[in-house]
């Protein structure tokens, strides 16, 4: 049983690391390559430890870790959505097909875990979902900041279209989410 639980935790291991291959639209600071979904996850969980302290809410910081680690590893399969795209409801179903089947190939202890933080992440309502989400719009804001502009200037998106998409911040951290604000208002008020 041990040595099973191994195999299928070692083969994941190996698929998982397909996702340092996934390219996002943000760029690094101040850089002109686009991060990856690895550095995107990586970056997310140095930010929870960093930042709990601005949560709405007492929250499980583990529980944080562990969804900004695994919350793209779908994009193995599913590929990485531009979150300004408007065909983004799209890659819903096939996210959840791309769950399944990657933490599927864990122990069944595990993959029922790790699906139940995927999906907890994905309904957004929990306080740690929510604390979660405002670091994953957080962070391509800073970068955003540190490119004149980045995807938002690349790509035309109108400053309603930033604030809709970016303001679910308030509801896991309304520190972090009035710092954005700011961020993304200067950006606007300099076009």
């Amino acid at each position: 049983m041990q040595l099973d639980n191994l195999s299928k935790q070692l083969e994941f291991i190996k698929e998982i690391d397909k996702i340092k291959y996934i390219q996002r639209k943000t760029r690094l600071f101040n850089s002109d390559r686009n991060e990856n979904d690895a550095e995107h996850s990586w970056h997310l969980a140095v930010m929870a430890l960093v930042l709990v302290e601005h949560s709405n809410e007492d929250i499980d910081l583990l529980k944080v870790l562990k969804m900004v680690l695994i919350h793209d590893i779908v994009e193995i399969d599913a590929g990485d959505t531009f979150l300004f795209d408007s065909q983004r409801d799209d890659s819903k179903e096939s996210e959840a097909l791309a769950a399944r089947r990657i933490f599927g190939m864990l122990p069944e202890k595990q993959a029922e875990e790790f699906m139940a933080i995927w999906e907890e992440f994905e309904e957004g309502s929990t306080p740690e979902a929510k604390f979660a989400h405002s670091l994953d719009r957080l962070e391509p804001v800073l970068q955003n900041d540190s490119n004149n502009g980045g995807t938002w200037a690349e790509h035309d998106v109108p400053h309603e279209k930033v604030i809709k998409k970016v303001s679910v911040m308030n509801n896991g951290s309304t520190i972090l989410w009035s710092h954005a604000e700011k961020l993304i208002g200067r950006f606007y008020s300099e076009e």
